[in-house]
């Protein structure tokens, strides 16, 4: 029999809906159409992101037609789902509210409406066009206020005036300025504003992954993630804290919203660690701290991940890649804090964890779990690509009904037994057999590895495959309740009603969290525009400069506290944009001035990580306040604990942006990718046990000196290396080509220039590009020229000097830094003389060995004993 869910409290319910879908919960005509208009979006969006328009030339929308119909929607659910304030009634609409969604829908739209018209007068905007867009930009405004709160409005007020009063603002940041009419026409009916990259992001990928997060928590993969959790964790020391530490990992795979992630597993494991013995503080910190690092967590990350694929201009798969080892090992390094604060505040298992096995059977166990899941893994990789060689142009129908039968049987399996449990008992937990509760819903993973199928196999993009993935969700939600029942012999009448409903409001459930995510994309491309059209950009080098002195670690750090004021007043989205805007570009041009080449993702990794921190850090980190709700413990408590746990993410953007080996980047698979994870994952554990003060016992401040000078030498390996061999050699440009054609697929060319920048100072720097794989005539003579020409590169031969000719918009070289018309001066390459960076992990791993023997001599072997006299 399933039992009732554990519903939050009213007041974590309503806190999840300000910040994520809208406050407002209407009834009658307004509350169908907020649902209807809604569901219309969600059916737009997955008719734009399908192949069927150009399958049936019909019902095409160009880019600028659909984020004009994006925003437009969003604006007009805005107005209906956000109250005007915090004391404004929740269960009416008022008047004024129809009135300005209509308004908001009708001038978000215009672009749509009039798209011919506006098409064929470019630059030369009507009166109707410069008021539309006036209004516009005032409702956008308004709705940003309601839906993300005041300080991005303030934000985006002030970029508008800066604008319009560049020509009496001080020198440093005056500009031309720009008339009324100037200002409408660039923000509203051109694609440099509201309806630039930042937006188009959102309606190509972010609303279909959100979507799809959304169908995936409705059909109740969410409560078989957390009870898997706690089936293969419950039983543990300090379990229900190590429980939210991987459910808010796997949640974070497909979720947005750390405010969700926290309220949807706080509500049992807060309560759980409380009665383990966290206490309030730690177990809000703890799940804080685990949700918010959930926005980290590759494919989604918080809806970054598919900024960065325009931003950078890499594939998805690229980004997914870089992002996947700082994640991991940041949720390693929590999982091991957790641990750590169990030993030391004595913390024995909650529950039973079945009949006593030794050690040999749990890491046979534990083998065979890995060792089964690699195999089936591989099993479907080749019997697909298999099939896919055999049937030809039939293949996709013959996986379609392979996957059909694994669906019924994944089925059948789950209808032999009861029912998962809805929520967890936390006055009684019983730990749930695991493999019992694992099967009872495998048949969640099939949408994720049909998403993960396209982007890996099938090559497709990231809005086509989350298409595919879900269309395979609401086949599943209409289908799994009655099928079900078929297969248990129970009536399928009230089955099928529920699937659809709850297929409906998955749907639904999808448009309204995107309604906060597609207004911030459109304020934070207000906030671009006024950058582009002022030049602000170019000012924020030298002022940068200047404070920083042209040191990049102060620059990094700088860097650092401009994400986390900003993120205390914005949300994530917006707030990586607009550093992603400003400081990114200024970080790599510094960088490479002072010789230091810093890949573009790094940069952006490391804002986006700064950005996210803010919902922890106090005084407004929402998280923060959800979990201290549940805890019922003081919020700013909660959060500067919070920030303790989280300081292992903190450290992690510093570390990849000097040494990019963390994000993957130049490292060969096979043992060189083995070495850089384990010491990645060694380095993190360290660092966590230095901030815990507590390795194998409680440490000295000199064993944390070591920990940290451990932690310091396996994530900086190249540090200690330079003071012994320098990392590359000179070649002359003579060999530039002959050097990229050797080098390996996406290797990277790194070579130093010299040139005269748009002020007329004369510099020098150091960039690198990666040069992409040949599909043709890799072997050829004039190899290198391809490489260097699909790099976007273009060479000059002057004599004996070597220049940038061509330099192609948007290629890679271009957002790496390279300048047209500047001189090569050489080429760097590895150092050959140079020995091998890991070997710095041998006197670590000696340092951290001798550590380890010495607290045990200390301690006698009884550590957590004697911290408990202590504490007694």
């Amino acid at each position: 029999m399933t039992q009732e869910p554990h519903s939050p409290a009213p007041d974590l319910e309503q806190l999840v809906a300000d910040a994520d879908r809208g406050g407002r919960n209407v009834r009658g005509v307004a509350g169908a159409t907020l649902a209807i208009g809604a569901l219309i979006w969600s059916l737009f969006q997955l008719w734009y992101a399908s192949p069927l328009p150009f399958s049936l030339n019909w019902g095409i929308f160009n880019d600028t037609e659909a984020r004009a119909l994006h925003l437009g929607i969003a604006m007009f659910l805005g107005y209906l789902a956000y109250p005007a304030s915090k004391r404004s009634a929740r269960d009416r609409m008022p008047w004024y509210d129809w009135a300005l969604a209509l308004m908001a829908g009708f001038c978000g739209s215009y672009l749509y409406l009039f798209y011919n018209e506006l098409a064929g007068r470019p630059g030369q905007p009507t009166t109707m066009d410069v008021a539309t867009a006036a209004i516009g930009l005032a409702l956008l405004l308004e709705v940003t206020r309601r839906a993300l709160g005041l300080p991005m409005t303030v934000l985006g007020l002030v970029f508008v005036a800066y604008a319009l009063a560049g020509p009496w603002l001080p020198d440093v940041l005056a500009h031309r300025g720009a008339s009324l009419e100037r200002l409408m026409s660039h923000m509203w009916l051109t694609t440099e504003g509201v309806y630039g990259v930042a937006l188009g992001v959102s309606v190509s990928y972010i609303f279909i992954f959100v979507l799809l997060g959304s169908m995936l928590d409705k059909c109740g993969a969410g409560n078989y993630m957390m009870q898997v959790s706690f089936a293969l964790l419950g039983h543990l020391r300090g379990g229900p804290a190590k429980v939210a530490v991987v459910s808010s990992a796997v949640n974070g795979l497909v979720s947005a919203s750390s405010v969700a992630n926290v309220v949807t597993g706080g509500i049992f494991t807060i309560p759980l660690m409380k009665k383990a013995g966290y206490g309030g503080v730690r177990a809000g910190a703890i799940e804080t701290a685990s949700s918010v690092n959930g926005q980290i967590m590759p494919p989604v990350m918080g809806a970054a991940a598919f900024l960065m694929i325009e931003y950078v201009g890499i594939p998805y798969t690229d980004i997914i890649r870089h992002a996947i080892l700082p994640a991991s090992i940041s949720y390693i390094a929590l999982f091991y804090i957790v641990h750590l604060e169990a030993l030391k505040l004595g913390i024995q298992p909650m529950m039973a964890s079945g009949p006593a096995r030794t050690p040999l059977q749990k890491l046979a166990g534990w083998g065979m779990g890995v060792s089964g899941t690699l195999v089936v893994m591989g099993a479907v990789y080749w019997i697909g690509t298999g099939i896919q060689a055999v049937a030809g142009a039939a293949a996709t129908w013959v996986l379609l009904a392979i996957l059909a039968a694994l669906y019924l049987w994944l089925l059948r399996i789950a209808a032999r037994h009861p029912d998962l449990p809805q929520d967890i008992d936390i006055n009684h937990p019983v730990r749930p057999q695991p493999w019992p509760t694992v099967r009872a819903g495998l048949y969640f993973l099939i949408p994720i590895g049909i998403l993960v199928w396209c982007l890996s196999v099938e090559e497709l993009s990231a809005g086509l495959s989350a298409f595919w993935a879900a269309m395979a969700m609401l086949f599943q939600m209409v289908t799994q309740r009655p099928l079900i029942a078929g297969f248990r012999g129970q009536p399928a009448g009230a089955a099928w009603r529920q699937g659809w409903r709850d297929a409906i409001g998955g749907l639904e459930d999808g448009a309204r969290n995107m309604i906060g995510i597609a207004i911030a994309c459109g304020t934070a491309g207000l906030i671009v525009g006024a950058i582009t059209l002022t030049g602000l950009g170019l000012r924020m080098t030298a002022f940068v400069e200047l404070v920083s002195m042209g040191n990049v670690l102060l620059m990094l750090i700088f860097t650092a506290v401009v994400c986390l004021i900003l993120g205390l007043g914005m949300p994530t989205t917006a707030n990586y944009i607009l550093m992603a805007t400003l400081m990114a570009p200024v970080v790599v041009e510094l960088g490479a001035q002072n010789g230091l080449v810093i890949p573009l993702i790094a940069v952006h990794m490391f804002v986006f990580y700064y950005g996210i921190m803010a919902d922890i850090t106090p005084p407004v980190g929402l998280a923060t306040f959800a979990a201290a709700a549940i805890s019922g413990e003081d919020p700013i408590k909660t959060g500067i604990q919070g920030v303790t746990y989280a300081a292992r993410t903190a450290i992690l953007p510093f570390m990849f942006v000097f040494n990019p080996m963390l994000l993957l980047i130049d490292v060969d698979y096979g043992w060189e990718l083995a070495l850089v994870v384990a010491g990645a994952t060694l380095a993190s554990l360290t660092f966590a046990a230095a901030t815990m003060r507590w390795f194998r016992s409680r440490c000295t401040l000199a064993e944390v000196g070591i920990l940290l000078l451990v932690t310091f030498m396996l994530f900086r390996p190249d540090w200690f290396m330079d003071h012994f061999a320098a990392r590359h050699e000179s070649r002359p440009v003579s060999e530039l080509q002959a050097i990229a054609a050797s080098l390996p697929d996406n290797g990277r060319l790194i070579a130093v220039l010299r040139g005269m920048n748009l002020e007329g100072d004369e510099l020098t720097k150091t960039v690198a590009v990666a040069l992409p794989e040949l599909s043709e005539g890799a072997g050829a003579p004039d190899a290198g020229r391809k490489r260097l020409a699909e790099a976007g590169l273009t060479l000059m031969r002057l004599g004996n000097q070597t220049q940038i000719g061509g330099l192609r918009f948007g290629s890679r070289a271009q957002r790496a830094g390279w300048e047209q018309g500047w001189d090569v001066v050489e080429i760097k390459m590895p150092n050959p003389q140079r020995w091998s960076d890991f070997w710095v992990y041998v006197p670590a791993l000696l340092l951290l060995a001798g550590m380890w023997v010495r607290q045990g001599r200390r301690d006698g072997g009884a550590p957590a004993r004697r911290l408990r006299t202590e504490a007694a």
